[in-house]
């Protein structure tokens, strides 16, 4: 068996984290075996680099070895280049047709990002890991296969199979051995190392000399998340490797390198909150609302005008419904007196009647605009100003999505 520092060498992992020597080392000790292996961690952290130590330390290393992008195939076609096709089975299928593994029979699959595989792919992945057996599309032969298969995800598998997205019994026949590669910001003390190696092959590559950081640079670079990882990193070492003229990096120049974190990335939302599925769904919630607050405007109108019709002192009226008054014009506006002052028709008679007509009765056209758009308007704007301007606040006051609430805004220039 190959010492750590050898296989290091050999496939250019370059660090000496303990966490990291630990996943080579079970990688090591898993490779002589035919035991399915799963390989977990964050975009970005070189999981391709186990199924191919895995591969080339296994009696299988003289087969084929393929790589599967599993995320990266449409869902119409994953199961004609997993299984393979015959000719006619759907509309294109012109010839007969091996699938991956069919070809890399005695040899070894890496199926990468195996959490985006439809269901109906996992059912016949499981198929090929319980005995061995396929099917092509389009066929009723049944076929044998002996392959080595090695997955990686980024996805948290728990978490996808609670939400039925992965099928848990395939997820314990691949996690027979389960290998996770930590995070770059978890191996402090590989950060510059993989740095300097980066920079030195840019040099090569780009003909020019290395790059280096200062010592305010590499402590700035240690406390950087990373959240791509060293993908991440490969990249900001390339672009200073291009673009800087001085070689040395300073803490300052390396900061415009950096991205922000936490910008321009999508808001988080709580799973568990109360949301709509649609934007459609979300109109049609404030559409009712809307209209559920003008049936009571109303009926408070037609209150305030069956207590005027009943009794003769309009002054009294006023005073016993003020509170209405205010409801209906608005309290801004009913303070200001000069402009817009609720003006009382005085009824001299008292009518016990109410449902004969008044042929002499006046009718006043309210200045209150029932125009749905308004009424949207003014809920909007009313619940910003309760809220001091939060909109994750007035977004669920008015029972609406955040993204909902901005389209709004912008669309009514708010």
């Amino acid at each position: 068996m190959e010492s750590l520092q050898v296989i290091k060498q050999r496939f250019g992992i370059i660090g000496n984290d303990l966490l990291l020597n630990r996943s080579l080392e079970k990688a090591i000790r898993v490779a002589p075996t035919d035991i399915s292996v799963l390989v977990t961690g964050e975009s970005g952290v070189g999981k391709e680099n186990i199924p191919k130590i895995i591969h080339a330390l296994s009696h299988r290393k003289h087969a084929k070895y393929i790589a599967v992008n599993c995320g990266a195939i449409p869902e119409g076609t994953i199961d004609s280049e997993l299984f393979g096709h015959e000719k006619g089975a759907f509309t294109g299928a012109t010839t007969t047709r091996k699938g991956y593994f069919e070809v890399a029979d005695k040899g070894t699959i890496f199926l990468d990002e195996v959490g985006e595989l439809p269901l109906t792919t996992q059912v016949r992945l499981l198929r090929v890991l319980e005995n061995g057996e396929f099917i092509k599309v389009g066929s009723s032969q049944v076929q044998k296969t002996d392959v080595r298969i090695v997955a990686a995800t980024n996805l948290k598998m728990r978490s996808a199979i609670s939400k039925g997205k992965f099928r848990e019994d395939l997820y314990y026949r691949l996690s027979t051995i389960e290998i996770n590669l930590p995070p770059l910001r978890d191996r402090l003390g590989d950060i510059h190392l993989l740095f300097r190696k980066f920079a030195s092959d840019f040099a090569q590559k780009y003909k020019m000399p290395t790059v280096r950081l200062t010592d305010d640079a590499i402590k700035m670079l240690n406390n950087y998340g990373f959240p791509g990882n060293i993908r991440q990193l490969k990249n900001i070492a390339e672009q200073i490797s291009v673009v800087e003229e001085e070689r040395a990096i300073t803490g300052q120049k390396l900061l415009e390198y950096l991205p922000t974190e936490g910008t321009n990335l999508p808001s988080v939302v709580n799973s568990n909150e109360k949301s709509s599925n649609s934007d459609f769904a979300s109109e049609r919630e404030i559409m009712y609302k809307i209209l559920f607050d003008m049936r009571n405007d109303i009926n408070d109108l037609k209150k305030l005008t069956l207590d005027l019709l009943k009794n003769n002192n309009s002054d009294k009226v006023q005073e016993e419904n003020k509170h209405l008054i205010q409801k209906i014009y608005k309290e801004k506006q009913f303070k200001e007196q000069d402009e817009n002052r609720v003006e009382v028709v005085r009824i001299n008679e008292t009518y016990n009647n109410l449902e004969e007509d008044y042929p002499f009765t006046e009718t006043i056209d309210a200045d209150e605009s029932l125009s749905i758009q308004d009424k949207e308007i003014e809920l909007i704007k009313k619940s910003l100003e309760r809220n001091n301007g939060k909109r994750k606040l007035a977004a669920k006051e008015l029972g609406i999505s955040e993204r909902t609430l901005y389209r709004k805004i912008k669309q009514y220039n708010l």
